[in-house]
């Protein structure tokens, strides 16, 4: 259970008197206040009155008022003002009360002042003639709703010729003093006790010298004495002042502006204040709040957007909240939950799994074998066997239910996933298609002939060749305008395909050109000479060259301004690309014994795979070492990781080995959690 107070600032300083307080700390329910402040009015005695065996109402005393440790509680007068308490519980009854009921039952009290100025009542007892502070007991109406927070005049102590003060008549004080604010708090029981003695016989004369200074003389006075004490009388001194300072902001201000404070808290700080009472709770499930706390994790729109219902009354079901809610078990599973036993999808026989694709439930793999095989993430099963090519199959795409690959027998052909059946056949390249990118109905392949093509998958036309590379093509990037390809002519050309023209030749790389990303601003390419490269698509121009990898970059993804790549040096490295800085490097005790295969990216983790059969889960904004997910046991002796794909609650991992040691195989690994 927490308790979040704030100290107004300036708003306490526009409205000095203003005050909202919790009767009493919540021992039970973190849900919830609890108050177990009586309902009546309290006599609680000043510092400088002393304690006499035997005074107050019967039953008084640590045992009777249910205090504990150091703090007790003044009796509560049962003849000081008969006739006060009487007509105020006439006026109790007829609907008019200080408190709002908490969640629990519990009562928040609620009070304020006067003319903006507390008035401090002093009462002469009848027999002891002891000085005793009495707090005028504040009324408040409440408005309609949860959001109503105005609050209403206080009412007026009864009078009386007992009521008078040592000094003067029975009026309000010309300034607020810290002894109003002090005595206006609904919970005096905890402040600390002072031990009974008699007050000096000096004290009253130097009180009133005091209140006869000036301000700056009184800031002078309090500098001399606050040197003189000793720390436990300054720890006293911070235990009374600083609960005075301290106001629930939040339930006096607007809803939109309390709102709008809410937002900058963290979604587990959101969580936390929503324990705190029955109206934070309200505002702490606003449904456009944890919106706006999805939309900045990432998270997509739920499905049951437009279900809601009442949790509890007055309190309504908020389906983003439950998004993110779900969103965040999913995170601690992939970061700390149990490893189930993955899912083990077989086929290919013995042979290398060379591509992979995962969309939704569907996993299609490709293979060396000449086929591909779709597969169910849900069972495990391999639903279709796609056949038809005479050649290995190196690289494919996928979009829903369509398939397209390409072979070494120099075509690409277009698959339904759902019937197996071969759509479309594209021949023109005269050699292996090594690499190719899908964007809408579109597709362009790269090929060893040194030439890309562009497609129409609903007709199987070839719509364009681009020809202008003098080595075979590596990589291709296509966002639907440009066309974006690496070679190992050690260059990367950007491509009008309308015109079939190079616009660009980018020229720096000093090996073949490997891998590419292409967001449509900036060009990334990466290549055997160690180094990855940054371009700007528009000029041409290198703008950053990223140095630190010792050997071939043969894997990056990029989102937004960061770059993750995987090198043959065992390494990965996290940069960003404006800036050209190299912002996490995964090594240490933990990192990859061999060449990094694969890698993908989310916006909390990074996973990879290697030739030494693991499969590691890391932090992207730390760089540190997470945990295995996959770890084969013929790792170190041939066993490999060769590709891998993630959404957001699986990984699929290709596996297999070199030297016939582990077995051709696809793992998949859930991270998934049913919220009911």
């Amino acid at each position: 259970m927490i308790s979040l107070y704030y100290s107004l600032g300036r708003f306490g300083a526009d409205y000095p008197g203003l005050l909202v307080e919790r009767c009493s700390w919540c021992t039970g329910n973190s849900s919830s206040f609890s108050c177990d402040a009586a309902a009546e009015e309290e006599d609680v005695s000043g510092p400088w009155e002393p304690e006499r065996a035997g005074e107050g109402s019967p039953g008084s005393g640590p045992e009777a008022n249910g205090s504990c440790g150091q703090e007790e509680q003044e009796p509560v007068s049962s003849t000081a003002c008969g006739e006060q308490e009487e007509e105020e519980e006439e006026e109790e009854e007829e609907g008019s009360c200080c408190s709002e009921e908490g969640e629990d039952g519990s009562n928040v009290y609620f009070y304020y002042t006067i003319g903006e100025r507390w008035i401090d009542y002093l009462q002469r007892t009848e027999d002891g003639g002891l000085l005793r502070h009495v707090r005028p007991k504040m009324k408040r109406k409440s408005e309609n709703g949860l959001d109503g927070r105005a609050l209403s005049p206080g009412k007026k102590l009864c009078k009386g010729s007992e009521y008078s003060r040592t000094l003067g008549p029975c009026m309000p004080s010309p300034t607020t003093t810290f002894g109003d604010l002090r005595n206006a708090k609904a919970g005096q029981a905890r402040r600390r006790c002072i031990p009974s003695v008699a007050p000096p016989p000096e004290l009253q004369d130097w009180l009133r010298t005091f209140q006869r200074w000036s301000g700056p003389e009184k800031l002078l006075a309090l500098d001399e004495l606050i040197d003189r004490c000793e720390p436990s009388q300054i720890k006293y001194m911070m235990q009374v002042i600083e609960p005075q300072f301290q106001r629930d902001f939040i339930s006096l201000l607007p809803k939109e502006l309390a709102l709008y404070v809410l937002s900058f808290l963290e979604p587990r700080d959101l969580l936390r204040a929503a324990q705190t009472c029955r109206y934070w709770r309200v505002l702490a499930e606003d449904n456009l709040l944890w919106r706006e706390k999805c939309r900045e994790e990432g998270i997509e729109e739920p499905l049951n957007l437009r279900k809601r219902r009442l949790l509890s009354p007055g309190f309504m079901y908020s389906p983003w909240k439950f998004a993110f809610m779900r969103q965040h078990k999913i995170d601690m599973n992939w970061r700390s939950g149990e490893l189930k036993a993955p899912k083990v999808l077989k086929g290919h026989d013995d042979h290398v799994i060379t591509c992979l694709q995962f969309c939704g439930n569907r996993i299609v793999s490709g293979s060396d074998d000449n086929t591909l095989k779709v597969w169910s993430a849900v069972t495990g099963e391999c639903v279709q066997t796609l056949v038809g090519h005479t050649g290995g199959v190196w690289s494919s795409q996928m979009r829903d239910s369509i398939v397209i690959s390409g072979s070494t027998d120099r075509t690409l052909k277009v698959w339904n996933a759902d019937t197996g059946e071969c759509v479309h056949t594209l021949y023109g390249h005269t050699s292996t298609v090594r690499c190719m990118h899908l964007h809408g109905n579109r597709v362009v392949s790269g090929s060893r002939d040194a030439t890309l093509r562009l497609w129409d998958i609903e007709t199987g036309q070839c719509l364009h060749v681009l020809m202008g590379h003098v080595a075979a093509v590596r990589c291709v990037q296509y966002d639907g305008h440009k066309v974006v390809s690496g070679a190992y002519d050690y260059t990367v050309k950007v491509w009008d395909p309308e015109s079939e023209s190079c616009t660009h030749t980018l020229q720096g790389h000093t090996n073949r050109v490997y891998s590419l990303q292409f967001d449509g601003t900036h060009i990334v390419s990466g290549s055997l000479d160690t180094s990855i490269r940054v371009w700007d698509v528009e000029s041409g121009n290198c703008l950053h060259t990223l140095m630190g990898h010792q050997s071939l970059t043969s894997g990056m993804e990029l989102r937004d301004n960061i770059l993750v790549s995987g090198n043959a040096d065992s390494t990965v490295k996290i940069w960003d690309i404006k800036t050209g800085q190299c912002l996490q490097t995964l090594q240490g005790p933990s990192k990859h014994q061999s060449a990094v295969t694969c890698l993908q990216f989310s916006s909390k983790f990074v996973v990879t795979s290697s030739d030494d059969g693991t499969v590691k889960l890391w932090d992207l904004k730390t760089g540190e070492f997470v945990r295995n997910l996959v770890a084969l046991e013929s790792g170190g002796s041939g066993g490999v990781v060769w590709r891998i794909r993630a959404s957001n609650t699986k990984l699929v991992c290709a596996v297999g080995s070199r030297n016939g040691t582990e077995e051709t195989k696809l793992l998949v690994l859930d991270f998934d959690v049913d919220l009911k």
